[in-house]
């Protein structure tokens, strides 16, 4: 398609945003470029030198932004209100519309210092950057609604941080989001009690987002939108094992993508007390309270809103978000077991089936939903899976296991290959790994599809 350009967000208006400039970088290497992402928006066909000039040099893509924008947002981190944030190492670069006629954003993550930075660098390390990759691939191929890593430019500065050894590398990534309008965007305006900024808000992602018209009731209906996008992302991450680590309300997107990975994990079993993140020492964000999370971040996005829309449909609109959730993450499950649903309660209690069966045994679980994908569990699952195996006996596969991918072992993201994967660039600057991981998940892709 062609590059089809935007600039939506400047309806929004100067106090949403602050115009920056990215950080002036000694090298920029070009390290990874999403192609087929970039094919969905019309950027598929620039040379590496274009690339770099727009994504590692920051030169403005023709017809979008001319400046980019540091976002102004607050948020609760593990639920501490913190008025003190917004767009610290990254900013909006540009907006365009991809192939399914959406509003597209260009964002960054160590892009350089902005009024938001406090006492920050404002830079990535790059080993960030490679686990972020990681990260968007595979969930992406694990059907979890998600930001897309577009680029990744190594920059060549020596960088000091406290949970890596240092100095370490520096790079700056782009991302390709469905927007980058968080709960936190709103919190901050609830917070300076700015009615009229929160509907142009409201007007501006019910417009751009779900292609509806605000009206009197536009809070109730964004926020009813936010709780089936929010309890949908949260579903698909419990199917696919994944653990965010950081889910503060100023990571969770409107639009219901998952973006922004710090401290991720994919866990190795079925175990809710999983968690990513070194210092959740309450397990906050653990794997199994993740649901529980979102749902508190989302009744933050309700809280806000009462600044201009009545408390009951705002209520109303939150108690959507249980039944969603429950609805959603069977789906998921069944989508990953590769079988067609039966019905709500057949499905659901195969559900709690095969849940109870993973917690119980502690099953690695990429091992058993390549084992069991189109219903049929092999033998050397014992007595523990007899009821499991008893309730898919009604289930008719999804898709037949005629991919090539069938034939090898399962592919999974579990923290000692990542580790290993930034060893081969870390000590030897051997990329060739990382790319075939990449390569390997996009086959797992294509077979799950």
């Amino acid at each position: 398609m062609d590059f089809t350009p935007q600039q939506a967000i400047l309806e929004l208006g100067d106090a949403f945003y602050d115009r920056v400039a990215a950080a002036l970088f000694p090298q920029t290497s070009l390290r990874f470029r999403n192609d087929r992402a970039a094919a969905e928006v019309g950027l598929d066909g620039l040379s590496d030198e274009e690339w770099v000039a727009h994504f590692g040099r920051f030169q403005p893509l023709r017809g979008s932004l001319e400046a980019p924008l540091a976002l102004r947002y607050h948020g609760h981190q593990f639920r501490v209100y913190n008025p003190e944030i917004g767009d610290g190492r990254g900013f909006l670069f540009a907006q365009m519309t991809d192939s399914h006629g959406r509003l597209m954003d260009l964002g960054t993550k160590g892009s350089g210092q902005t009024p938001y930075s406090r006492f920050g660098d404002g830079r990535l390390t790059l080993k960030g950057g490679v686990r972020e990759i990681l990260a968007t691939e595979m969930l992406e191929a694990l059907n979890v609604p998600t930001s897309r890593t577009f680029s990744l430019i190594e920059t060549r500065e020596e960088l000091h941080r406290g949970d890596e050894p240092s100095p370490t590398r520096s790079s700056v990534l782009v991302r390709l989001n469905h927007g980058h309008i968080r709960i936190g965007t709103f919190q901050r305006l609830a917070h300076f009690q700015e009615a009229e900024a929160m509907e142009r808000l409201v007007a501006y992602v019910l417009r751009h987002y779900y292609g509806e018209e605000p009206g009197a009731d536009g809070p109730a209906r964004l926020l009813a939108h936010v709780c089936e996008r929010t309890g949908t992302m949260a579903a698909r991450f419990m199917a696919a094992g994944f653990v965010h680590g950081v889910l503060n309300s100023d990571n969770i997107n409107v639009t219901g993508e998952s973006f922004d990975y710090g401290p991720w994990r994919f866990a190795p079993f079925w175990e809710p007390g999983f968690t990513a993140a070194y210092f959740d020492h309450a397990g906050l964000y653990a794997f199994g309270r993740q649901p529980e999370a979102i749902y508190w971040d989302a009744m933050q996005l309700a809280i806000s809103l009462r600044l201009i829309a009545d408390e009951e449909p705002l209520i109303e609109a939150m108690e959507a978000y249980p039944e969603t959730y429950q609805r959603e993450v069977t789906k998921a499950l069944l989508w990953r077991l590769g079988v067609n649903p039966r019905g709500t309660e057949a499905d659901g209690i195969l559900t709690r089936v095969l849940e109870k069966a993973l917690a119980e045994t502690l099953t690695p679980l990429d091992e058993f939903f390549f084992d069991a994908f189109g219903g049929e569990l092999p033998t050397h699952y014992g007595e523990a899976f007899d009821d499991l195996r008893g309730q898919l006996e009604f289930y008719q596969p999804r898709k037949a296991r005629d991919h090539a991918y069938w034939s090898g072992t399962p592919c999974s993201m579990l923290i000692d290959e990542v580790e290993t994967l930034w060893a081969s660039i870390a000590e030897s600057d051997d990329w060739a790994p990382l790319h075939a991981k990449v390569a390997a998940i996009r086959h797992m892709a294509e077979a799950l599809a």
